[in-house]
């Protein structure tokens, strides 16, 4: 069967073949398979593999199989510190009494992430024997990847735009997802956690609870903010302005409360340090700008031009939504189709990521789960679209980064920006909303 199959509500599976000459997705319908013969499935495995239909099952099985994965690469494979000791250095002095951010650091410098950051990992500090038992917090990011894994599986699941065999290929060939999570205990897995957890109560219509943690995600990391665009776009579609502005006050409110500890103390220090744009980072780390000389990557104009890309980007795609889905029309409800409202959100990213001041190997995990659905909204052969997977992650598995490996890395992001911009989204079509009684 063809691995572009997306489910919709009415009971029909929608089947995306090959482009017409203006780059416009042909849609045709098939009849949706009412039951799953399991007897025949033992029998047909490449069925299991390809239909998204069945996608649940390939999901359940990969869970288990991480457990053991993840099991495995804790007990086998040394730990590496980087910035555990850092994270529990920054919050036991919070938790000493230290509320001014000028005065919280650790060995790898200040504390530069938002309240929500601190919450979490003192947490852990207690949890841990105040951070030394790094066995048992590799355990608990051990379930922090699991939780994540249900999380996305959930979404995929649902969307089935995606299929089967891509999961497998997510979850079995990636190294260095396994190393942040487990090997590393960065911050930046727990943000995307929280992220993910918003993103399945946005696709459920609960607008509320999923700012709640979209914003506490955002106290983790700013990085989080890359969706925002998105989600500006699929709320003033899905809710209108009105409800909109109510969503994005809710997320202002999170965090004052997240930081008003450290509001009250001294808000100056504390937003300059949380909400620092204008950090410059170390060029010995970056990923993806190593074919440029130092004295370019750390200049402001370098900076200000990537920046200007990054929001004519977001301009042109603002403008291709509008075009395609429209802005909320008042008296009229209407919502966007799962795989719509993902690709608008992964793509949001997708930009901010691709235009990017410098990635760093634990950035990896801030766009890892959302490359199937990126590349599966593409009319790439399916061949290629594993091909890429496969080059991105040789890319962030080359340490230290070369000028080939950034150079690819950035070749395999042109060629999906390209393919996206022309392709345009999934499904061509928005789900009505019943109305209200």
């Amino acid at each position: 069967m063809n691995s572009n199959l997306i489910l919709v509500d009415d009971g029909i599976l929608k089947m995306a073949p090959p482009m017409s000459k203006h780059g416009k997705r042909l849609i045709k319908s098939v009849p949706q398979k009412k039951k799953i013969d399991f007897a025949t499935l033992r029998t047909d495995i490449p069925r299991l593999i390809v239909n998204p239909e069945y996608s649940w099952i390939v999901a359940l099985l990969l869970l288990f199989l991480e457990v053991a994965v993840t099991a495995f690469v804790i007990y086998k494979i040394p730990y590496t510190e980087i910035d555990w000791k850092a994270y529990m250095q920054e919050v036991e002095g919070v938790l000493n009494g230290t509320l001014d951010y000028q005065f919280l650091k650790g060995d790898t410098g200040p504390l530069v992430y938002p309240g929500g950051f601190v919450y979490i990992y003192s947490i852990l500090y207690a949890v841990t024997q105040k951070g030394t038992n790094i066995f048992l917090a590799q355990h608990l990011f051990a379930l922090l990847y699991l939780a994540t894994l249900y999380f996305v599986f959930r979404l995929y699941t649902r969307s089935q735009i995606v299929p089967p065999y891509a999961l497998i290929f997510m979850c079995c060939t990636s190294y260095r997802i396994h190393s942040i999570y487990v090997l590393r205990l960065f911050n930046d897995p727990v943000a995307i956690f929280f992220l993910f957890v918003a993103l399945n109560y946005f696709s459920d219509d609960r607008w509320n609870i999923g700012c709640i943690f979209f914003s506490f995600a955002v106290s983790i990391k700013m990085n989080i903010l890359l969706f925002a665009p998105g989600l500006l776009f699929v709320l003033l579609h899905s809710i209108g302005m009105k409800e909109t502005f109510y969503c994005i006050s809710l997320c202002g409110i999170i965090q004052l409360l997240v930081g008003l500890p450290f509001l009250l103390t001294n808000p100056v220090s504390y937003i300059s340090r949380a909400f620092d744009l204008g950090r410059v980072f170390l060029y010995e780390w970056t990923v993806n700008w190593r074919f440029m000389p130092e004295e370019i990557f750390v200049s402001r104009s370098f900076h200000l031009c990537l920046l200007l890309l990054h929001l004519i980007m977001l301009a042109i795609l603002a403008y291709s939504w509008t075009r395609k889905f429209g802005i909320q029309n008042s008296g009229e409800k209407r919502s966007l189709a799962l795989d719509n409202f993902l690709f608008i959100l992964f793509v949001s990213n997708f930009v901010g990521i691709t235009f990017s001041r410098s990635l760093h190997y634990q950035f990896y995990v801030w766009y890892f789960f959302t490359l199937p659905h990126l590349l599966w909204s593409t009319n790439y052969n399916p061949v290629l679209k594993l091909f890429i997977l496969g080059v991105l992650e040789l890319c962030w598995n080359t340490f230290p980064s070369t000028i080939l490996s950034s150079v690819l890395l950035h070749a395999c992001h042109l060629v999906i920006m390209a393919n996206l911009l022309y392709h345009g989204c999934p499904v061509p079509y928005m789900k009505p909303r019943k109305k209200a009684p």
